[in-house]
């Protein structure tokens, strides 16, 4: 099943963007009548007829709809400090994409050694893996805000929230933390982990400690431990 990305599709009929249409005809080597998929980012994917194999703008008519393709149990957001390598954030936001997820929001905490990030470079890299996995639904990527503001802003109505920490407190396993079927946020800290201060105010706003096990993980692999753990619970 070959894939394209085509937002907002409206009607019977759809037009590829320019990226999309090159690589459909002049890549993949697609020719009039042949059947693609295609996913808007809203959860619908559609199966596809090319009516017009133009390299620049290649059209097709849609012949069948899923409005709503593999929805998912619950959603799972991470907010997580970026490593200071951009390449190591853009492998967790890849593989995230493609294992499963709904939102990340990189927050800036006091010990972050990345203190700035520019969103739009990893868009790309959300939609090649939305095409990889079919994804028919686009997760959020949000700017980066403080870990101060995330904490008094994102609301926690019909969420578990979770906070994975270093510190010395009693944890409890994160596979055994979770529910499933439960709307999840988890708080990922720098290499240096959350200051005591940023764990209180994180205890003091609902948020529990988890555990990800007895080794000292980098922040992306955490990350993805989360992840992968969310959903292989809700499968």
């Amino acid at each position: 099943m070959q894939v394209f990305y085509v937002p907002d599709i409206h009607g019977q009929y759809a037009t590829l963007s320019k990226t999309e249409s090159n690589h459909c005809i002049h890549v993949l080597r697609h020719v009039l009548g042949d059947f693609i998929y295609l996913i808007d980012g809203h959860g619908g994917l559609f199966k596809a007829c090319i009516t017009d194999p133009d390299p620049h703008a290649c059209q097709v008519e849609i012949v069948e709809s899923n409005p709503v393709y593999n929805p998912g149990l619950c959603k799972l957001h991470i907010a997580i400090a970026p490593p200071k390598q951009g390449d190591r954030f853009e492998w967790f936001v890849e593989k995230a994409v493609e294992i499963g997820i709904d939102e990340i929001t990189p927050v800036l905490c006091q010990r972050s050694e990345r203190r700035e990030m520019k969103m739009e470079k990893f868009e790309k890299n959300i939609i090649a893996s939305m095409k990889q996995a079919i994804v028919a639904k686009k997760p959020v990527l949000n700017p980066m805000i403080s870990f101060h503001q995330f904490i008094r802003t994102y609301p926690l109505q019909n969420t578990d929230p979770f906070i994975a920490t270093c510190s010395e407190i009693k944890h409890k396993p994160l596979h055994k933390a979770l529910v499933r079927g439960n709307n999840t946020v988890l708080l990922i800290g720098p290499e240096g982990d959350f200051t005591p201060d940023e764990v209180q105010l994180a205890f003091t706003a609902g948020y529990k400690p988890v555990s990800l096990g007895s080794r000292r993980l980098r922040t992306e692999t955490a990350a993805m431990v989360c992840c992968v753990t969310f959903n292989a619970i809700n499968v």
